[in-house]
C-alpha cells in the first residue's frame, strides 16, 4: 500500500511540475508580447514597420496625425512649411487619432520614424505621452535619407528619462539580419 501511494505521490508531483512550467512557459511568452508602432508621413517608414512587424511576430499600429501631412507640410526647404515650425517648436505635439486601449499587454514596444532635422518628429513625443511606457523596453527604429538614428535615440532618452529606451536602429530597405538585430535590441 505504501508503495502504491508513493507511485501516486510521484505521479503527481511529475504532473505538478509540468503544469508549472507550463504556466512559467505561457506567463513569460504573454511578458514577451511586442507592438511595432510607426509614423509614416511619405510611406517609407511604414513599409519598415510592416517588415519588422512580421519579422518579429508583433502587433502592428500605425501612429496617425489627426492632421495628415500633405507634400506642403513636409517641404523641408520652406521655414514656414508645417513640419519645418513643429520641429523649430521643442513644445509642438501634433495631434494623433488612433488610441491603443491594449497598451498594457506589451513588454516591448518598437518605435519607427522618419527622421526629421536629424531626429525624431514631434509626433513621436505626442505618442510617447499619451500612454504610460514604463516597465516597457522600447526601441526606436528610423529611416532616412542622410542622418543617422543616434541623435533621435539621445534625444529622446534626454527627453524621457524615465522611459526604457534601449536603443535604436536605422532601417532604410532592410534585410533579415538588420531586423533581427534591431530586435535583438529588446532583449
Amino acid at each position: 500500500m505504501k508503495r502504491i501511494l508513493l507511485i501516486v505521490m510521484a505521479i503527481c508531483l511529475v504532473g505538478f511540475t509540468a503544469c508549472s512550467q507550463k504556466q512559467e512557459k505561457q506567463k513569460e511568452e504573454k511578458q514577451m508580447k511586442s507592438l511595432v508602432a510607426y509614423f509614416s508621413a511619405s510611406g517609407v517608414t511604414k513599409k519598415v514597420a510592416e517588415q519588422l512587424a512580421e519579422t518579429a511576430k508583433a502587433d502592428l499600429t500605425e501612429i496617425t496625425p489627426e492632421k495628415i501631412y500633405t507634400e506642403a507640410d513636409l517641404d523641408w526647404t520652406n521655414k514656414q512649411s508645417r513640419s519645418t515650425l513643429e520641429m523649430k517648436d521643442l513644445s509642438s505635439r501634433p495631434a494623433i487619432t488612433k488610441k491603443i486601449d491594449n497598451i498594457d499587454e506589451y513588454s516591448v514596444v518598437y518605435i519607427g520614424f522618419p527622421i526629421w532635422w536629424y531626429t525624431a518628429p514631434t509626433i513621436i513625443n505626442t505618442f510617447l505621452e499619451s500612454y504610460n511606457f514604463e516597465g516597457k523596453k522600447i526601441v526606436l527604429f528610423a529611416t532616412s535619407g542622410g542622418s543617422t538614428i543616434t541623435k533621435s535615440v539621445e534625444d529622446l532618452q534626454k527627453t524621457y528619462p524615465k522611459l526604457n529606451i534601449v536603443g535604436g536602429k536605422l532601417l532604410n530597405s532592410p534585410n533579415q539580419t538588420q531586423l533581427k538585430e534591431c530586435i535583438d535590441l529588446a532583449k
